[in-house]
């Protein structure tokens, strides 16, 4: 056998985990405003204030706007997910056991991205639609996108909204967000087996897993890309060495991320009922 046959495992290992990080790994991380290769333990995000246009005199001095600049810090952390392979179940399994072990990792660290920018959004506190004890209705709706358009969150196609399973199935039965007669054919749900986002309002609306859930009541958001920030020191790596005391091999998957919110008024929270039947 090729003394480097340890060699080509690795990379093939640190291909795949790759690949599943950024296949199935985090739903969240397009939507948000991101910063990689940070060096350092922590990072800020520019927050700039709003400008003001007037008017000048002749041969007067342009106005100035006197924008105000704020910095938000945001901190990194490290995080790992291992598992072993056993040399003897990579000679009966091969590809699959060490393909199950590199999704699990990847799937692992992503929803660990996903948790830490929805542990920020649940912090928001500006904007908050009460649950009421309902679930997700279309006069919630109408208000968030009101409250939008209030804090003149900008209307570029960089809104998102991600809710729990059970408000999804109950956008579902809202004819303006699921009828054709509303939404045209081509922004229908129902358009593919496997579509779970659809543009709404625009917006991409997406159901979420990882969601808060307190005292019966999901908190779902609304929000603009520029309005939460996500660094990344390293992206996800793969560390993968052999202990002959075992007969496997450790891999160990890894990165450095962190998150925060920038600006409150571009998010609004919706919070509806989900209280177990």
């Amino acid at each position: 056998m090729s003394t480097s046959i340890d060699t080509a495992f690795i990379k093939q290992f640190e291909s795949e985990v790759h690949a599943a990080y950024q296949r199935m790994g985090s739903k969240l991380r397009s939507t948000v405003r991101a910063k990689n290769n940070v060096k350092g333990e922590s990072t800020t995000f520019q927050k700039v204030g709003t400008g003001t246009a007037a008017t000048k005199t002749r041969h007067g001095q342009v106005p100035v706007m006197n924008l105000s600049h704020t910095n938000v810090e945001c901190t990194l952390a490290d995080y790992y997910a291992g598992d072993w392979i056993d040399k003897l179940d990579e000679l009966k399994t091969n590809i699959d056991e060490r393909q199950v072990v590199a999704n699990a990792g990847a799937y692992a660290l992503g929803r660990k991205t996903d948790s830490l920018i929805i542990d920020q959004l649940d912090t928001v506190s500006t904007v908050t639609i009460a649950n009421g004890n309902t679930g997700m209705t279309l006069a919630k709706v109408m208000e968030a996108y009101e409250d939008l358009g209030d804090n003149d969150v900008p209307d570029d196609g960089d809104r998102y909204a991600v809710v729990g399973w059970k408000q999804w199935a109950e956008l579902l039965q809202i004819d303006e967000f699921s009828d054709a007669d509303y939404v045209g054919a081509a922004d229908l749900p129902f358009s593919g087996a496997s579509v779970t986002a659809k543009r709404w309002l625009g917006t991409l609306w997406m159901p979420h897993s990882g969601l808060s859930v307190a005292s019966g009541s999901r908190s779902c958001f609304w929000y603009h890309k520029s309005a939460i920030g996500f660094a990344s020191g390293a992206d996800v790596q793969t560390d993968i060495t052999w202990h002959g005391d075992h007969a496997a091999h450790f891999v160990n998957n890894m990165m450095s991320q962190g998150a925060k919110i920038i600006d409150e008024n571009g998010i609004v929270m919706i919070d509806c009922d989900e209280t177990p039947a």
